[in-house]
């Protein structure tokens, strides 16, 4: 029973996280194509408490509930898949901390990149989660 509440809490936390993902880079569009100081103050705050509020405490989660799932299933270790997952989840990991490092960035006022960079940035996760899901549920190798 302990295994399903874990994997149950390991998948929200999950979802919570790519909520945010999907959404940050989403607000660095708007935030991009703003151009007065109440607009670029109001992104900075809303940014800021989605990085801080959601997406930092979803990922700590996350991890830790897949990190608790694997202690309980150690033969997992063995597959392909999940070194596969791991790898991917390692490199979402970075993703995240380029979106922090990106907003810090807009709240020091030095945004260099345009609306559209960050249109293509925001379809990153994407790529990630179907990986992702497509080797938990199928588990190719």
């Amino acid at each position: 029973m302990l295994y399903l509440w874990l994997k149950a809490l390991h998948i929200i936390a999950m979802v919570c996280w790519f909520a945010g993902l999907f959404y940050l880079p989403r607000l660095f569009v708007y935030h991009a194509m703003s151009d007065d100081s109440a607009s670029h103050e109001r992104f900075c705050v809303m940014e800021r408490k989605l990085y801080r509020g959601i997406m930092l405490p979803s990922m700590l989660a996350t991890l830790i509930f897949g990190f608790w799932l694997l202690y309980l299933n150690p033969v997992w270790l063995k597959m392909g898949w999940l070194h596969a997952k791991l790898l991917l989840v390692v490199l979402l990991i970075g993703y995240h901390h380029i979106c922090g490092a990106q907003l810090k960035r807009f709240a020091r006022g030095e945004n260099a990149r345009s609306h559209v960079f960050y249109r293509w940035l925001n379809e990153v996760p994407v790529l990630f989660l179907l990986a992702i899901v497509i080797l938990v549920v199928v588990k190719p190798f």
